[in-house]
């Protein structure tokens, strides 16, 4: 039984994890308290046992090979499984921790708002973020759920719907002293412009003069924001018009920090998901969180 782990050392596949994980070696000997040349070695001699190349070595780093992936999924999944099994044995299991996936946006005008609320339903589990602007490598392995923005077709794990794209201009309410907009009066108003992979999949300026009848292209603007959350602030410091995202921006509306110069709203058939990969671990922990944005989406 478990021949082929005949002459590893659980040592050696825990600095393998590690260097894959973080796509270093020096990070991977910083977190193990060990050293560079120490890792690079166990990786070599790991390597020679399996018989397989496992890391291509780059200019500014290393990335895995074919094989090097296959053997991290599998190893990251077990040694959590031992992980949790240690724990439960020895009874430290009391507190679990969830890996969530998701944009800077959605984490901070979204989800860090109403996390209260789970801990307050979940008190023994703990909800770490992994934010980012690239929908690309948020479904690695430690990641237990996603929450991404897109069409729903990912290329790896089950996605369920969570809320259609629909978006409106905002701007503070000093900048239109409070007073109703004619769309063609955009034309006039700084114009807060998001650049970079997120502006490639959400609305544009382009695509809301369209929607709102606008012949005219928009400006060019002077503000350009490769994160949308940045660009939020600018709206609010009174910088420009900004798209606001509904789901994102709500509670901004509400405050008073930000006002809804136009009528009307404009819908695409993008909009956020769950994303969850494929994998069995702790299935139940990630339903009750992907129910739980559900219901809070009801709200």
């Amino acid at each position: 039984m478990f021949e082929h782990l005949a002459g590893l050392s659980l040592d050696t596949l825990r600095v393998f994890e590690a260097a894959a994980r973080l796509r270093s070696f020096t990070a991977a000997a910083l977190e193990l308290g060990t050293t560079q040349p120490a890792i690079s070695q166990q990786v070599k001699r790991l390597e020679a046992q399996l018989g397989a190349r496992l890391f291509d070595r780059i200019y500014r780093g290393i990335e895995l090979t074919e094989a090097g992936q296959v053997l991290f999924e599998y190893a990251s999944q077990g040694l959590q499984t031992m992980d949790d099994g240690v724990a439960r044995a020895s009874g430290r299991h009391q507190r679990e921790v969830l890996q969530v996936a998701t944009d800077f946006a959605f984490a901070a005008f979204w989800l860090m708002p109403r996390l209260q609320r789970f801990h307050e339903a979940y008190p023994q589990v703990d909800v770490s973020l992994v934010t980012g602007e690239r929908s690309q490598g948020m479904l690695r392995p430690d990641i237990d759920v996603a929450v991404l923005f897109g069409d729903g077709r990912f290329h790896q794990g089950e996605s369920r719907w969570l809320f259609d794209e629909e978006v409106f201009p905002v701007c503070s309410p000093r900048l239109v002293h409070g007073k109703p907009l004619s769309a063609a009066a955009l034309q006039r108003l700084p114009l807060l412009h998001l650049k970079g992979e997120q502006a490639s999949r959400w609305f544009d300026w382009a695509g809301v003069f369209r929607g709102l009848g606008v012949t005219s292209a928009p400006p060019a603007g002077q503000l350009r924001f490769d994160n949308y959350t940045l660009l939020i602030q600018a709206a609010i410091a009174g910088q420009g018009m900004a798209i606001g995202w509904r789901h994102l921006v709500d509670g901004l509306v509400d405050q008073g920090l930000l006002c809804r110069p136009l009528e009307g709203t404009l819908r695409s058939a993008r909009g956020y998901y769950a994303v969850l990969p494929p994998r069995k671990r702790r299935g139940a922990l990630i339903a009750r969180f992907v129910d739980w944005l559900e219901h809070e989406r009801c709200l």
